[in-house]
Formats: C-alpha cells, structure tokens, sequence
C-alpha cells in the first residue's frame, strides 16, 4: 500500500512539486489505498472449508470402500471417482462397502478411518 503512495509522491517529485505537496500526496494515496484494498484482501483471506478447493476439499469427505483398504493398499470412491487409499490406522481393515471419512490426501492416495 505504501508503495502506490511512493508512486504518487515520486511522479509529483518528478512534475517539480515540494516536499510537502509530495508527503501530502504519499500519505493521502497510501490511506486510500489501504482503504480500498485491506477489506478485498481479508475477504480473499478467509477460506472456509466449503471454499476449499483441489485435494484440500476432500478431507473430511465420506467415501464408499471399493475394495479391500488396509495400511498398504485399497480403493475407495470419492466424489465419483476411484482413489488408491489406506487405512490411517495402520492396524485397521476395512471391507468393501464400508462407509469411511479422509483425513488426509497424499499424492494420489487418500487416508481413511472406518465408521462415518
């Protein structure tokens, strides 16, 4: 923000304008801009889950266990497509069917806890 102020100052520099027309200049042109521009950037800022977007979207989605998962392999649908999936518990053993909820996306694999 300070930097279009700058801008300002340096282009009434540039006309020949004083020192005080051009500190008059930052200071007004670096308000507005803040003015203008801070509340856009906190909207943008905010990201709720149902904002999320990518692989980011699908943790805490429910899917439908396709076939067997456990802590090496398995295949789940999610959003009506087929993932490679794991068990996030490492012990567990989920049967086709099942209904689970991912906790986490890594690369192309979903990790998924039983019991949605």
């Amino acid at each position: 923000m300070a930097a279009v102020g700058a801008l300002a100052a340096a282009g009434l520099a540039w006309l020949g304008v004083g020192l005080v027309g051009q500190l008059t200049a930052f200071t007004l042109v670096t308000v507005a801009t803040l003015a203008f521009v801070r509340p856009i950037a906190k909207r943008h800022l905010r990201t709720t889950s149902s904002q999320r977007t990518g692989v980011a979207a699908l943790v805490g989605q429910s899917a439908t266990v396709v076939s067997t998962v456990n802590a090496d392999a398995g295949q789940i649908k999610l959003a009506g497509e087929i993932w490679s999936a794991r068990a996030w518990d490492g012990d567990e053993v989920i049967e086709p069917g099942a209904r689970v909820e991912v906790v986490k996306i890594e690369g192309a694999t979903a990790l998924v806890l039983k019991g949605v």
